[in-house]
């Protein structure tokens, strides 16, 4: 009940203050006529936006006004925790029923963003709405518009809640937005997010010190984010957990969402395990076919005729593969109890297959030193 009062004050406020007084009618009027055939996937939302329009800020306007028009508040489950496989199935659900709560906003319009080329994110965090932080979480957007940081809230720009009904209505105020605006009623989980060279703690954001102060030491977000994009899933939840514990667990909501960062880390850590784990697994079979192919050849006392060099690449293959093994084995760092114990399994049988292998090699080597008239008595 707290939650739907304080959006109803929310939404009263809004309304009086925070409209602007640009004019997106022409963009508007255009972004809302797009066929409804073009309206079930964000492909085709993103063709009739990119047939229109030019400027990335009317791009922007078209995703922002079609979002907010279109998708409607899904009351009934606003307080209902959903799992979702990845992104693709959140938006393919708004999109099919037309209906959704902050996160389903926000990705389908960072969805489209993307296909329209704008580069974009969706941002979690928490808010604030006359001078008081908000008990759930919420989601929103940052786009890069003509090489600058701006912010939309899809959500709270399509409406506000009125006697526990969404009473929908166009708010202004959530279209590219400036940091320094958003600022004051949106805080990002990790700082970064805020694209300010002064970020603020949670601390001042409950307190309402919103003002740059220098005093802090200067952070430079632009290249923190282009060193936070060329880093692997895990170590961006690892730098952004940093951040995030650096800043302040000022409320459960932060304390939750690092708690869900530690939990992607570990899955994707065992995804990586699994994954060289059967790389692994995938070059030893490959490797012992490989050897065993040469040990049938030489069985058959190398006949049918090859050249020295393509009977050297067959072993050389085979110790290709079994190396590479080795090597995804070696890769995997601080396993669990099972995955261990499957590691020196097969860390046992490709050693096994190495002491094969170089009594292989030293045969090989053997007789591509002998003279080719000598070869034969090889085999006996």
């Amino acid at each position: 009940m707290r939650f739907v009062l304080l959006l109803l004050l929310f939404g009263i406020n809004a309304c009086i203050n925070a409209q602007r007084n640009t004019d997106y009618t022409r963009v508007d009027n255009v972004a809302l006529q797009i066929p409804d055939s073009s309206t079930r996937s964000t492909s085709g939302i993103a063709r009739y936006i990119l047939a229109h329009f030019s400027s990335e800020t009317d791009k922007s306007r078209a995703i922002f006004i079609w979002v907010a028009k279109n998708i409607r508040y899904d009351i009934a489950n606003m307080f209902i925790a959903k799992s979702y496989k990845d992104n693709k199935e959140i938006i393919d659900e708004v999109i099919r029923t037309r209906k959704g709560v902050c996160t389903h906003y926000a990705e389908l319009f960072n969805a489209i963003a993307h296909k329209v080329g704008i580069k974009s994110y969706v941002i979690a965090g928490y808010t604030k709405q006359n001078g008081v932080v908000d008990k759930l979480p919420h989601s929103w957007c940052a786009s890069m518009i003509d090489s600058k940081w701006y912010f939309f809230d899809p959500t709270w720009g399509a409406g506000y809640m009125m006697n526990k009904k969404y009473v929908k209505q166009i708010n202004n105020a959530y279209f590219k937005t400036k940091p320094e605006e958003l600022i004051k009623s949106h805080m990002p989980f990790d700082p970064l997010w805020q694209f300010l060279n002064y970020p603020l703690t949670n601390q001042e954001f409950y307190d309402g010190k919103v003002l740059d102060n220098k005093k802090k030491r200067f952070f430079n977000y632009p290249d923190t984010l282009r060193n936070y994009e060329q880093k692997s899933e895990i170590d961006k939840l690892i730098s952004s957990n940093i951040r995030i514990e650096h800043n302040g667990v000022k409320n459960s909501l932060i304390s939750d969402h690092l708690k869900y960062n530690k939990q992607e880390i570990e899955v994707l850590r065992n995804n990586s395990f699994i994954a060289k784990y059967n790389d692994a697994v995938s070059s030893y079979n490959e490797g012992i076919n490989r050897l065993n192919r040469f040990i049938v050849y030489r069985n058959n006392r190398f006949t049918p005729q090859k050249s020295d060099n393509d009977i050297k690449q067959m072993i050389d293959a085979s110790d290709y593969y079994l190396s590479h093994a080795q090597k995804m084995l070696k890769e995997i760092k601080s396993p669990d109890f099972q995955t261990a114990k499957a590691i020196n399994q097969l860390n046992k049988s490709i050693n096994e297959a190495m002491i094969n292998l170089n009594e292989q090699k030293a045969f090989l080597d053997k007789y591509l030193k002998t003279g080719k008239s000598s070869r034969k008595a090889l085999f006996r």
